[in-house]
């Protein structure tokens, strides 16, 4: 009975989105990218529903959360004294856009290599309820209560090639994360509480290229849950004690960036670089599913960073260079495809029947959720750079740019 309880409770959060969402992880409580509210559809750097704009000292690509009415933000800035870059976390008040407080996690004397669209803080926070878990790879990782106080700190090394980028979550008193750097790539469970390894998982896997960057996602499994967990050459599936359920291969597929999105007992994994392509997985299957649950796959205009969305039973997708395309979930049948933005990171969003999709210059687009064609509602220019997704507080929308936070309303 309470794994029945688990399954249909996790279902109606992930398909249902009956409440409105707190929007305390990456992609929002659903982990999928909805809310359920009324969302702002048009605005502009003038435009008056522009509640605030804060500027933030430093730079970093994480999408921000929301701890009750605080929005907290992790960071990185140089401190003019050499290569040196701090890592810090900062809590905003929602209402007025204010810095309440600000707190300096790690240091490092030197800047560690990362690729040129990274940044040192890019993973994302979480927010349990109770605490807020904030993740630079390996960098570092820490908790600190709601008033910024430091329960623990730790260092979980590892050798990330391009810098990091997967965001961790929480269940269970567990803190998940992958560390699938250039050598032993590997999965973390570590104690919420104490920061200390419940256990660690290496990857079953001899991939060329052994690097990737994905967000875990946790849905129902026959025997309970399952954390999918896509890596490099295969996408695997976990139980929450640290043993491997199944894998599905993607042959040649490395820096793996989008998050899974999941419907109806099947899990949707874009397998990333070189040659991107979504593969459509029945999450029921033990050992190697490759042949035996995969339900389909494309090739066409998958995108290698922006995380996909499912509305109605459709799933709509962005590629790197701006072209959307929305397909049947079930069958893989392309409704339509439509270029739609520039070249874009950040993945889409969805609430009330609008999508919306920012690219790399600040613009968002906002289009319907309709699958039987393409219909733009709004561009709206912010001319900042951003990397990071949406989130919604309430009935507006928070966006990060390169340069500032804004909280944007009806």
């Amino acid at each position: 009975m309470k794994r029945l309880l688990l399954f249909l409770y996790f279902y109606s959060v992930m398909n249902n989105l009956s409440a409105e969402v707190i929007w305390n992880q990456f992609r929002g409580g659903s982990a999928q990218g909805h809310a359920d509210q009324v969302l702002p559809l048009s605005w502009s750097v003038e435009s008056t529903n522009i509640k605030w704009r804060t500027a933030l000292n430093g730079k970093a690509w994480s999408s921000p959360i929301l701890a009750e009415d605080q929005i907290i933000v992790s960071n990185a800035r140089t401190t003019g004294e050499g290569n040196a870059v701090l890592l810090e976390v900062i809590s905003l008040d929602g209402e007025k856009g204010s810095v309440r407080w600000r707190k300096t996690l790690f240091r490092y004397p030197n800047l560690p290599p990362i690729h040129r669209k990274n940044s040192y803080a890019s993973p994302t926070p979480f927010y349990d309820g109770e605490s807020i878990f904030v993740h630079y790879g390996n960098l570092g990782t820490a908790c600190l209560s709601k008033n910024g106080v430091v329960k623990w700190k730790k260092v979980f090394e590892y050798s990330p090639v391009h810098g990091s980028g997967c965001s961790p979550v929480i269940y269970n008193g567990l803190l998940y994360f992958s560390a699938d750097g250039e050598s032993n790539p590997c999965f973390y469970a570590i104690d919420k509480y104490t920061g200390d390894v419940a256990w660690k998982l290496f990857r079953k896997s001899n991939p060329k290229k052994s690097f990737s960057f994905c967000t875990p996602l946790l849905i129902p499994h026959v025997n309970g849950m399952q954390i999918i967990s896509p890596a490099s050459d295969f996408v695997f599936s976990y139980s929450l004690d640290g043993k491997e359920l199944w894998r599905s291969n993607y042959p040649g597929g490395y820096s793996v960036v989008p998050r899974p999105v999941y419907l109806d007992g099947v899990v949707f994994v874009s397998s990333g670089y070189d040659r991107p392509t979504l593969y459509a997985i029945k999450t029921d299957g033990r050992g190697d599913v490759t042949k035996s649950k995969v339900r389909w796959e494309t090739s066409k205009s998958v995108p290698r960073n922006s995380s996909c969305i499912i509305v109605d039973g459709a799933l709509y997708m962005a590629a790197d260079n701006g072209v959307v395309t929305c397909l049947d979930c079930k069958s893989g049948e392309v409704h339509w495809i439509e270029r739609v933005a520039g070249s874009c990171s950040s993945s889409l969003f969805h609430s009330r029947g609008f999508v919306y999709l920012t690219d790399e210059t600040g613009s968002t687009s906002v289009f319907e959720a309709n699958k039987r064609r393409f219909v733009l509602r709004s561009k709206n220019e912010l001319d900042e750079r951003t990397l990071a997704s949406l989130m919604a507080y309430g009935k507006s929308i928070v966006l990060r740019t390169e340069e500032a936070l804004y909280r944007i309303g009806n």
